[in-house]
């Protein structure tokens, strides 16, 4: 153990000093102005048995309450001083890797504030995966990377979701989204999704969390299908949310690729979506990455801050009995 402020212990301890003299000078002038009363036959009532037991008993809980005031004092000390002690930390990252694919087409207007609330949830969720964001209508763009800093991926999507406010013609996050002819082309924002995982040498668990209406207008370049097996290949699977109603010939299309990865399709609005896609990807194997170690300083005050407690109550008392 070591003290981060070891200057507090003198600056106490001269507090002490200062405060004892102090008691002492008080005292003896106290005892010159009494001197000048005289009481007769004093030296008797002094020699009485009970008086002589009540002065060896005041002068005991004097004692004692200097005793009391030293150690709490000593303690308080301790704890200003900041005991400090040095820790190694090594953090660690799960080796799982989420891309947030989000489709901003028009058709995709009325929803996509709501499938952010549901990605932001999924953030909040996941414990040590790096999670990226993608969103495309006839081009894709990234809007951040793979990274574990959960509060950038935050400040992000609510960036994200304001932006679909329209409160300017094209929202901040859309540029770059418009560069081809088309619109809602799934299969090239898929693809463009599964190439954002990086390290492809390192085992990881890669998923991609795809929200989209697969209303394609226009000629992809990778078709839906193709992107799903492209991702398959790169052991990446694919989880689709879809704001359709069930049962649609689209969702039919985004449920057979999303299997095909080894994936599951979720409807926006059911109610195990954000949990049924967290226990999916958490149930993925993923080995534990070791970061770089870190020193540590941690304080302990440990039975200090216990000692000043007690004397305090204690003091209290002491004076409470030797006043009465």
């Amino acid at each position: 153990m070591a003290l981060e402020l070891p200057a507090m212990l003198i600056v106490v301890a001269a507090l002490a000093v200062a405060a004892i003299v102090t008691g002492v000078l008080l005292g003896r002038r106290r005892g010159r102005l009494a001197a000048g009363a005289r009481v007769a036959r004093a030296e008797r009532v002094r020699a009485l048995p009970s008086v002589a037991r009540a002065v060896r008993m005041r002068v005991v809980a004097l004692a004692g309450v200097l005793a009391l005031a030293l150690v709490g004092l000593a303690g308080a000390a301790v704890v200003a001083a900041r005991p400090v002690e040095e820790r190694v930390i090594q953090p660690e990252t799960r080796s799982r890797d989420v891309m947030l694919c989000l489709d901003v087409s028009g058709s995709m207007t009325d929803v996509d504030a709501e499938v952010i609330e549901v990605f932001s949830r999924l953030a909040d969720d996941f414990r040590g995966e790096r999670v990226g964001l993608t969103i495309f209508n006839s081009s894709p763009v990234q809007v951040f990377p793979l990274t574990d800093d959960y509060a950038f991926v935050r400040e992000h999507l609510d960036s994200v979701r304001e932006s679909f406010e329209y409160v300017d013609d094209v929202p901040e996050f859309w540029v770059g989204t418009l560069n081809s002819d088309g619109a809602s082309l799934v299969g090239d924002g898929l693809a463009a999704c599964a190439l954002g995982f990086d390290n492809p040498d390192q085992k990881r668990s890669r998923s991609i969390i795809l929200a989209t209406d697969n209303e394609v207008n226009g000629a992809e370049t990778v078709t839906l299908d193709q992107a799903g097996a492209y991702a398959a290949s790169l052991d990446v699977r694919v989880y689709a949310i879809d704001p359709v109603a069930a049962g649609s010939s689209t969702g039919a299309a985004l449920e057979k690729m999303a299997t095909a990865t080894g994936g599951r399709y979720f409807g926006l609005h059911d109610a195990t979506t954000v949990d049924g896609i967290v226990d999916e990807v958490q149930a993925q194997d993923a080995a534990v990455l070791k970061g770089q170690p870190r020193i540590v300083k941690v304080d302990v005050p440990g039975p200090w801050a216990v000692v000043v407690v007690v004397a305090a109550f204690a003091l209290l008392v002491a004076v409470w009995r030797v006043r009465t």
